[in-house]
């Protein structure tokens, strides 16, 4: 980001801080390349097989941004710091529900003495046949 930007970018901030809710809209044209290219770097890093691309992880990474509400930005530096942090978590969770999914993820397991049905007895006319 160059300096005009990054003034720019530091107004909108601190607009966003004060309660502006449309200053997150005009902030991410100012950081996205930005953004998608830290993405990018920490993909890189990741499994070749990695699901999530670059854009996908700004966007959620985004999303958990604009929730915040009792942010009180500082600075450019500042949120991109926090958007690297939201990053690493949304790959850190990815990799969670993915290792979760491998071993069962939300199955449930039910035991054979557990089973609440009792065992069904054959159909007498296949006994007789």
């Amino acid at each position: 980001m160059h300096n005009a930007t990054n003034t720019d970018a530091t107004q909108i901030l601190q607009e966003w801080s004060a309660g502006d809710t449309d200053a997150p809209a005009r902030l991410m044209p100012l950081v996205y390349e930005e953004l998608q290219r830290r993405a990018a770097e920490y993909l890189r890093h990741e499994r070749p097989d990695h699901t999530l691309q670059a854009t996908a992880l700004v966007h959620e990474a985004y999303l958990k941004l604009v929730d915040q509400k009792r942010v009180d930005w500082k600075n450019s530096v500042h949120f991109r710091s926090v958007a690297a942090r939201a990053m690493r978590r949304v790959l850190v969770e990815h990799a969670r529900m993915r290792n979760a999914e491998k071993r069962g993820g939300k199955l449930q397991k039910i035991y054979l003495d557990e089973t609440k049905e009792p065992a069904q007895e054959r159909d007498p006319d296949l006994v007789e046949l």
